[in-house]
């Protein structure tokens, strides 16, 4: 949830009554989505537009509000959505239950509404930092764009629906050449404005908001193509290499030019199989050494098939 943003709050609740109270209460301020059920809840925590919060119902039949939150709470897009659970249970133990669970809150009915509204505040607002504390850990804080954990998680997603869909998937390695010696001629402020404008340079060159560009670590880059085949990761690789090229930023101490370039190693899988990554990023890590090794501010790929993947 960024700063700015609308919230948007899911209802669950079987009963027409209750949902139209805490829908009325709240449309002022925030989305309202709603949904009569266990499985309608789990559909739409898990759409395009997920919920900032989710107001749910512990008693409703075929699937309770503790099993949604524990469905909730053990999926990686949905385990930190918030959930107040509003039930008409006043046990002790149904509470600690339902926050062993994971559950953030638990409200019982009847209801005060202006208490509602101010628990649903202060969980948004807890929140919202706690998005923004992640978002943070996220990005590398010289280049300001996402970091090597940020790149891994989203490889590991994007491979599981590459396999899924039997979908082309491609990596991208790339790094900086020469970079120590150009560190040590011209001092670590001016390597420091080197790599911020080689990963905006690299970030330029993506079209797509699927395509990610992270640091890796040190002078070294990495991206992720989903749905990018042999020939297209090619080109994408070429025109990194050319976009730091045109940066025409000197550098005197290298052996390739007078000015700093790239090496990059990339591998695509077309049919991508299993739940690991790991091949797919260590071929183009192979790559990369294959193009340093033929001297630099080159390209080299490798096209992988399942098996190999």
């Amino acid at each position: 949830m960024k700063t700015g943003d609308i919230p948007r709050i899911l209802i669950v609740d079987d009963s027409p009554v209750n949902v139209q109270i805490l829908a009325e209460g709240l449309k002022a301020d925030y989305h309202i989505k709603v949904a009569n059920s266990g499985a309608g809840a789990l559909k739409s925590a898990t759409s395009n537009e997920p919920p900032d919060l989710i107001l749910l119902d512990a008693m409703m039949p075929e699937m309770d509000g503790y099993e949604v939150c524990r469905r909730l709470a053990a999926g990686d897009a949905t385990r930190n959505i918030p959930i107040i659970f509003v039930t008409a249970s006043h046990d002790a133990a149904d509470e600690e239950y339902g926050l062993n669970l994971g559950a953030a809150d638990y409200i019982t009915k009847p209801f005060h509404l202006p208490i509602v509204k101010a628990r649903v505040r202060n969980h948004l607002l807890l929140k919202q930092k706690t998005d923004m504390l992640e978002s943070l850990a996220q990005m590398d804080g010289l280049t300001n764009i996402p970091n090597r954990r940020r790149l891994e998680e989203v490889l590991a997603v994007e491979w599981r629906r590459a396999s899924r869909s039997q979908t082309p998937i491609s990596v991208v390695m790339l790094d900086i050449d020469h970079f120590k010696p150009f560190n040590d001629h011209y001092g670590h402020g001016v390597g420091d404005i080197c790599l911020k404008a080689v990963a905006q340079a690299l970030q330029s060159m993506l079209s797509r908001p699927a395509d990610m560009v992270a640091r890796y670590g040190g002078e070294e880059f990495a991206a992720v193509l989903p749905g990018v085949d042999f020939t297209g990761a090619g080109a994408v690789a070429e025109n990194f290499r050319q976009a730091v090229y045109s940066l025409h930023l000197p550098h005197a101490l290298s052996s390739v030019l007078d000015q700093v370039t790239i090496s990059a190693g990339f591998a695509s899988c077309s049919i991508p199989a299993g739940d690991s990554y790991t091949g797919l990023l260590a071929a183009a890590d192979k790559m990369l050494y294959q193009a340093k090794s033929a001297g630099r501010n080159r390209v080299c790929g490798a096209k992988l098939t399942a098996m190999s993947c």
